[in-house]
């Protein structure tokens, strides 16, 4: 603490006195008790000093590295770093080069795998094996895909390697359609009119049967022909073509000619197929003729071709085998099932609820026939549109009978309207005796019922309308609309005994009847009604006699009909204003038309004046002869058509309209003459 160093001796036995000088700088000599310290510190000089050698050495040496390093460092960035260079190129190189090498070694081999092929094809093909020519047409297209693929790898080659795959390819199947026209031979007519039945009657399918024994002798049997087409991809096709034929020249013959019966014969090593022509006994054939009929067919071509099972190719594959039945029921029958239903069943409707029951055999019938073809395996598992159909038979019969309703309504009203018939207050429509209106009656005798209970006064009066009041009056109408009626009320009858649901179709469809009416007759009999008087007058009776039977028609079958129509919709009084209405304008258009036709001959009647004169007089009279020749002879067409009350103010409103002008122009003259005669007197005054 109180110690200097002034200097450091480097002798180990250098005096001491200068080492522990004072602070004043003088000399001072160790006091008592401190040379021990001394000595200490000299111990410790003594220790260091080789320490401090030793880092000397260690400073040179690291200086030394230092310099070596940088030597080699330069050493490296001169000569090491070019050479590491040129080894990464000369690596680089060497690896492009090695994939140059393997993709053309995978290419020679993609080559040599199609050259394999297509010799191994041709041997195959030779020796008639067709499915293993076929693989080995696959792999060659496959070898070829492959190479094809390579991008920026493009070979002259390919193209001629293509063009030789499409050769063989087309060998192959040309090949294969022989193979397949020998084993499945088409006879069709030479007449292009193949739909007529002379023609399908000249139809046949021959089918060829090889005895096992023969099979490797006679050629390749039918699993192989297939098969190869299926490897090749080119079943489908085959298949839609003998569909097709199939369709066109057997099965659907089959359902349109009920005289057509399937026929066969098997020879020794052929199977032929043909028809044979019977008398018909209805016009079309019942559906189950029909399914035996059909059903035969498939039996003979499941036996001799279609049960073949098929290994589909790999992108198809989804079930494993299949078998050709299935293949061409997935090609056919859509197809079939439609005709099956719009030549077949649609003619098996009943059109009567009574035969309904009788339908259940039809659907019997129908399910049978899709069993059969399942159990061949010529329709899966899943309900069809066939059977479907067959089983909403409620739904098709109300179709068609409101189809068949309003046709016929159609025809007539579209029918000649002048042949008549005469309505009297007594006549009706033609129909059984209609059923106990049951719950309608039963709810009026419990309601007269409880007025009588109640004690409640009988406000009848004694005096009883006659039973003719509400009756239409004696006129003539046309034929076709009574049987018109007579549809309508037939139509209800029908509804009456039909489901609910057909039941409010048939209801319907008798208001579409009248509404059909209403808009068709006025305008297809236009011209007549404006030309021809008396079926004017027809027209107007047919309105209103439809009219009268429209305002009790509802009513007469209200509580007979389904519940959804008893509850106030089954009416058609809202139709009786429209019909009133359309008899009237039609016949107060005719009535203008008359009265048009009496004014014009009568403005050819020189007004009456100077009858003294023998042409004014010829004049006159003629126009009064037309004018009565007209009123007879619309009297004459009119008197057995209108009823009496109409037809007395027609003829009166057309003789009032002539004696009005009549009168008119004579007045006209009078008042002439008199204001002459005025004049006169007035001049000479």
């Amino acid at each position: 603490s109180s110690w200097g160093m002034s200097e450091v001796p480097w002798a180990g036995g250098a005096d001491l006195r200068p080492v522990c000088a004072g602070v004043s700088g003088r000399p001072r000599w160790p006091e008592p008790g401190k040379g021990e310290v001394c000595n200490m510190i000299n111990k410790k000089y003594n220790e260091f000093l080789p320490s401090m050698q030793s880092a000397e050495d260690l400073v040179s040496q690291l200086e030394g590295l230092s310099s070596n390093i940088d030597l080699l460092k330069a050493g490296i960035e001169n000569e090491v770093q070019q050479d590491l260079n040129i080894a990464v190129a000369e690596f680089t190189e060497l690896k492009q080069q090695l994939e140059r090498d393997t993709l053309v070694l995978s290419i020679l081999k993609k080559l040599q795998e199609f050259d394999t092929a297509i010799k191994e094809y041709n041997t195959a093909l030779l020796e008639k094996k067709y499915v293993a020519a076929a693989q080995q047409l696959e792999k060659a297209r496959c070898s070829l895909k492959m190479l094809e693929s390579r991008k920026g790898f493009e070979l002259k080659i390919l193209k001629a390697l293509g063009t030789e795959l499409t050769v063989q390819t087309q060998n192959m199947l040309y090949h294969l359609g022989e193979e397949w026209q020998k084993l499945a031979v088409w006879k069709l007519p030479p007449s292009k009119e193949s739909s007529s039945l002379e023609s399908v009657m000249h139809s046949e399918l021959h089918l060829r049967t090889v005895p096992s024994k023969e099979e490797e002798i006679a050629g390749p049997p039918v699993a192989s022909v297939l098969q190869a087409f299926a490897v090749l991809g080119e079943l489908h096709t085959k298949l839609k073509i003998f569909g097709q034929l199939l369709l066109k020249y057997i099965l659907k013959p089959l359902i349109s000619y009920p005289c057509l019966q399937p026929f066969t014969e098997e020879q020794s090593d052929v199977f032929i197929l043909r028809f044979k022509s019977k008398e018909p006994n209805l016009d079309h054939s019942s559906p189950m003729e029909v399914f035996d009929k059909i059903k035969l067919i498939f039996e003979v071509l499941h036996k001799y071709l279609l049960n073949v099972p098929l290994e589909q190719p790999a992108e198809d594959r989804k079930n494993g085998r299949v078998t050709l039945a299935e293949l061409l029921g997935d090609a056919i029958w859509e197809e079939l099932s439609d005709c099956l239903i719009q030549n077949c069943l649609v003619n098996s409707i009943p059109t009567n609820s009574s035969k309904l029951e009788q339908y259940v055999e039809v659907i019997k019938s129908t399910e049978e026939f899709e069993k059969a073809l399942k159990d061949m395996q010529f329709l899966k598992g899943d309900t069809t549109d066939l059977l479907k159909y067959a089983r909403n038979v409620n739904s098709h019969f109300a179709n068609k009978k409101c189809q068949d309703v309003i046709v016929a309504a159609r025809n007539l009203m579209t029918s000649e309207i002048h042949n008549t018939v005469k309505i009297t207050p007594d006549s009706s429509v033609a129909l059984p005796r209609l059923p106990n209106p049951g719950a309608g009656d039963h709810l009026k005798m419990q309601k007269t019922s409880k007025l009588l209970h109640n004690n409640m006064v009988n406000l009848e009066n004694e005096t009883k309308l006659s039973q003719y009041t509400f009756s239409l009056p004696t006129c003539r109408i046309s034929s076709s609309v009574e049987k018109l009626m007579e549809l309508a009320y037939q139509t209800l009858l029908e509804a009456t005994a039909s489901t609910d649901q057909c039941c409010i179709q048939l209801f319907y469809s008798v208001r579409n009847i009248f509404q059909l009416f209403y808009d068709v007759v006025p305008t297809y009999h236009k011209e007549n009604l404006q030309k021809l008087p008396q079926l004017a007058a027809l027209h107007h009776n047919n309105c209103m006699y439809i009219a009268h039977h429209l305002l009790t028609l509802g009513h007469q079958f209200r509580y007979r009909l389904t519940n959804i129509l008893c509850d106030g919709a089954a009416t058609f009084v809202d139709l009786v204003p429209g019909f009133r209405r359309l008899g009237m304008e039609c016949f107060l258009a005719q009535m203008r038309v008359q009265k048009g036709e009496i004014l014009e001959r009568l403005s050819s009647a020189r007004n009456f004046s100077n009858m003294d004169d023998e042409e004014n007089y010829c004049a006159a009279n003629k126009a009064i002869r037309q004018v009565l020749h007209q009123l007879k002879r619309l009297g004459k067409v009119w008197q057995d058509v209108l009823p009496v009350n109409v037809y007395c103010k027609a003829m009166g409103t057309l003789l009032n309209t002539a004696l009005t002008e009549i009168v008119t122009r004579i007045a006209a003259l009078e008042m002439l003459n008199y204001l002459w005669h005025f004049k006169l007197k007035f001049l000479s005054v």
